[in-house]
C-alpha cells in the first residue's frame, strides 16, 4: 500500500507546499477577478450614437449579452477565490486534503491540479 494513504493526514511541510500553491492562485485569481470587474465597470464608447435606430439595439443587445458573460465569468472566479481560502483554513486546522466522503486522504497529484477539492476521485465518481 502506498505510504501516502497509511497516514491520516499530510505533514506540516506538506501543507506549507500546498499553502503557497494555493496563495499564487489566489493572487491570479484575484488579478483576473480585477481585469473582469474592470471590463464590467467601461461604458460602451464604440462611437455608435450617430448610427440607425436598428444597428443601436443590435448593438446594445450584443453589449448585454458580453456584460452578462462577463458577470458570469466574474462570480466563477469569486467563488472559486472562495473556494481557496476554505482551503487555506482546512490548511490551518490541518485537516487539508481529508476526503469529506471517505475520510481518506485525496492524492497530493489531484490536491496539486485541483487544490481546493474536498473529494478524493472515488468519492468524486461515485456522485
Amino acid at each position: 500500500m502506498n505510504e501516502e494513504f497509511k497516514k491520516n493526514r499530510y505533514s506540516d511541510d506538506e501543507l506549507a507546499e500546498f499553502k503557497e500553491l494555493i496563495l499564487s492562485k489566489i493572487a491570479i485569481a484575484k488579478e483576473e477577478l480585477n481585469t473582469l470587474a474592470t471590463a464590467l465597470n467601461v461604458s460602451n464608447t464604440n462611437g455608435t450614437d450617430d448610427t440607425g435606430g436598428t444597428h443601436q439595439t443590435l448593438e446594445d443587445g450584443a453589449v448585454t449579452l458580453e456584460r452578462e458573460s462577463t458577470n458570469q465569468l466574474a462570480v466563477r472566479q469569486r467563488r472559486f477565490i472562495d473556494q481557496l481560502e476554505l482551503a487555506l483554513i482546512r490548511i490551518g486546522n490541518k485537516t487539508y486534503g481529508i476526503c469529506r466522503e471517505t475520510g481518506n486522504l485525496i492524492r497530493k497529484e489531484r490536491l496539486m491540479a485541483v487544490p481546493h477539492t474536498t473529494l478524493s476521485m472515488a468519492a468524486k465518481l461515485k456522485q
